[in-house]
């Protein structure tokens, strides 16, 4: 009920009033039964714009540490990511891997729709990074489509470390529904999931535009910030 609450009545009316956003595709969105929303994932703001243009229900799997935050402020934003339909993952330790797909699964199985960031994390430079071949593992398993999205212009708004996004217009693309039924059976073959998460991140790219990065965000993050650390160092 709260979700229907906040899309329709409290926060979705406000994000489309403040963001005007331009939507294309809508009509690749299937109107019933389970399928994959896969987009690039810019920022904060990407949770909200998407389930707030959409006619139907998007669930999305989301880092833990929305809802493990301490004290009363903790507390709150839990409360509010799961009443937004977000699903907490433990990105941690080897079983991580192996949560998310069941979680995902699972949303899938109820003939719902699931929202997936290939990429794992929001892009820290506007790039789009190599995806993770879980969104392949779902799409197999479960048997559905994937629809490519690309938020454009959410980066402008707000990148990493702002806390409140400038007001400016977004678009928001949806791409016609990639079909992986020749593959069906074969979700254990990683080269068959390397390959389907390359076909979902290319068309990603072709919406988006974006300069495209063949290695993994997180890799590329920890890297950088190694490099700072060392400069500090350096510096001193």
């Amino acid at each position: 009920m709260f979700y229907h609450l906040l899309k329709h009545v409290l926060l979705g009316p406000l994000l489309r009033l403040l963001f005007r956003p331009r939507i294309e595709g809508l009509e690749n969105i299937p109107a019933e039964g389970a399928a994959i929303v896969a987009g690039n994932h810019l920022s904060f703001s990407d949770h909200f714009l998407m389930p707030a243009i959409l006619k139907r229900r998007i669930t999305f799997l989301a880092k833990a540490e929305y809802f493990t935050g301490p004290g009363v402020k903790g507390r709150l934003t839990a409360a509010f990511f799961r009443s937004a339909g977000q699903i907490p993952v433990d990105r941690s330790g080897k079983d991580a891997g192996q949560a998310a797909l069941r979680e995902g699964l699972a949303v899938l199985a109820k003939d719902e729709l699931l929202g997936i960031y290939p990429e794992g994390t929001r892009s820290h430079d506007g790039r789009l990074y190599k995806g993770k071949v879980g969104v392949a593992a779902m799409a197999l398993g479960a048997g559905v489509p994937v629809v490519p999205c690309a938020m454009v212009g959410t980066f402008e708004i707000q990148p990493p470390g702002k806390k409140i996004p400038r007001i400016r217009r977004v678009t928001i693309r949806f791409g016609e529904p990639l079909e992986f039924s020749r593959y069906a059976g074969m979700e254990g073959e990683r080269a068959v999931l390397r390959a389907v998460t390359d076909e979902i991140m290319y068309a990603i790219l072709g919406l988006s535009g974006q300069e495209y990065v063949d290695r993994y965000a997180a890799e590329v993050k920890a890297e950088e910030g190694e490099a700072r650390k060392k400069a500090r160092r350096t510096a001193r």
